[in-house]
This record gives C-alpha cells, sequence and structure tokens, in this order.
C-alpha cells in the first residue's frame, strides 16, 4: 500500500512559506504609509481678537491666514492607540515682517501632545496641531 507522500510535501512547503513571512523582520505587514496624513488640520489662534479658525493644509502646499503664511510639510500619527500622538512638522513665515532677515517664524516639527517641546512664539497669534489624516 502506498501513502500519498506528495500532499505531506504541500503542506509542509506552505506552512514554511506561512511561518517564514510571519517571523520574517525584514517583511513589513503593517505598512507605516497608514500612519501617515496627507492633510494636516491646525487651529490658528487670533490672541486679539480671541477668535481661532481650523485650517487644512494639504502637505507641501502653502496657504495664507491673514498676516501668516502656513505650509505643512510633513504630518504622521502615532502607532499608538492609548496616546495617541499627531506630530507634523510646520513652516510659518510672517508676512508683515519686513525684515528679510527672519525667513520663518516657526520651522519645525510640532506636537499635538506637547506642544511646548518646539512652541510658536508669536505676539498675535497662537497654531496648534489637532488633526492628520
Amino acid at each position: 500500500m502506498k501513502k500519498n507522500i506528495k500532499v505531506g510535501k504541500i503542506n509542509f512547503i506552505v506552512l514554511f512559506l506561512v511561518l517564514f513571512l510571519l517571523f520574517n523582520p525584514y517583511t513589513n505587514l503593517s505598512s507605516n504609509s497608514d500612519l501617515e496624513g496627507t492633510v494636516t488640520e491646525i487651529k490658528v489662534l487670533d490672541k486679539i481678537s480671541s477668535k481661532n479658525v481650523l485650517v487644512k493644509l494639504k502637505n507641501g502646499d502653502e496657504t495664507r491666514h491673514k498676516d501668516l503664511s502656513i505650509k505643512s510639510m510633513k504630518c504622521k500619527n502615532s502607532e499608538f492607540d492609548d496616546n495617541p500622538e499627531i506630530t507634523a512638522y510646520i513652516q510659518v513665515k510672517d508676512l508683515s515682517n519686513k525684515n528679510k532677515d527672519d525667513v520663518f517664524v516657526f520651522n519645525s516639527w510640532m506636537f499635538s501632545s506637547s506642544p511646548s517641546i518646539a512652541p510658536f512664539d508669536h505676539p498675535v497669534y497662537d497654531i496648534w496641531l489637532v488633526k492628520c489624516y
């Protein structure tokens, strides 16, 4: 009586391939592209009038809000759901400043949970990060 050895070999090969893909350190099944967004939402507070405006920025595009020119270069959401963190690289120019030496008022990463790490310091406006999608 002959045993069907081919079926056992095929099952072993399939099982080996599945385990190799799951435990291979070079295989990244959870993509980082899910964490990176294309649109950054920020709130701009006018300290004089006490009004805030939600501004949606497509990454790479520059928008103007009153005397500020705001550009979001990149935004990213955190990997962890229990402590959500949003980071974005923001560039802000003050258009009312005629001094050509100061190019950017703010040119750095902004963090949603800790805005004091890299503070946006302006006498009239305040900016904080709201969302990245």
